[in-house]
């Protein structure tokens, strides 16, 4: 099974008022077992042509004066098209927040978005807090062992490759049940 890790990076929250991809990081992953065995990896920054609202640039740090000269949407997404097209099994940490922002740019550059099985590693993880909420990745993190580094958190591709390493020692010690 390929499993295709998948973390954004926004100009904000709402997309039907124009906000836009900025980072996107894809890693993807055959499963032979118990071992996940690194196939590809996709990470771009991407030029939103618009500002980033405060509150954006407050998670992530990304300021629009690093995006300039990056490419735009429209030449990154039939990348994104391509490595989505090939993978069994599509996982992000907020599913709800990533798939429908990449479906949407996917669908405003005229691409139409492979329709795929999905996992979030958040709305399966409510055992992983204390009082049964939503788990930020940093406590999806603490309750699986894994390092998380809080300085490197919110950048696309670190984000990705935690949320795998978590997304592993899930499913081994079965508190994740994979489609």
């Amino acid at each position: 099974m390929l499993i295709t890790g998948v973390d954004v990076e926004t100009t904000g929250l709402d997309q039907a008022k124009g906000d836009r991809i900025i980072e996107v990081a894809m890693v993807s992953v055959e499963v032979v077992g118990d071992r996940y065995i690194p196939k590809h990896k996709f990470v771009q920054r991407i030029d939103p042509q618009r500002p980033i609202h405060p509150d954006a640039l407050a998670v992530h740090g990304i300021n629009y004066s690093e995006l300039i000269g990056c490419p735009t949407w429209d030449a990154v997404a039939p990348k994104v098209q391509d490595m989505l097209s090939k993978t069994d099994l599509l996982v992000a940490h907020n599913m709800d927040f990533d798939g429908p922002f990449i479906a949407g740019e996917l669908l405003r550059v005229g691409l139409t978005p492979p329709n795929l099985q999905t996992f979030c590693t958040m709305t399966n993880a409510r055992w992983a807090t204390p009082t049964g909420k939503l788990p930020k990745l940093q406590e999806l993190c603490f309750s699986l062992a894994v390092d998380y580094d809080s300085a490197k958190a919110h950048a696309a591709e670190y984000d990705v490759l935690v949320m795998l390493q978590c997304l592993k020692r899930g499913v081994k010690r079965r508190f994740f049940q994979l489609p």
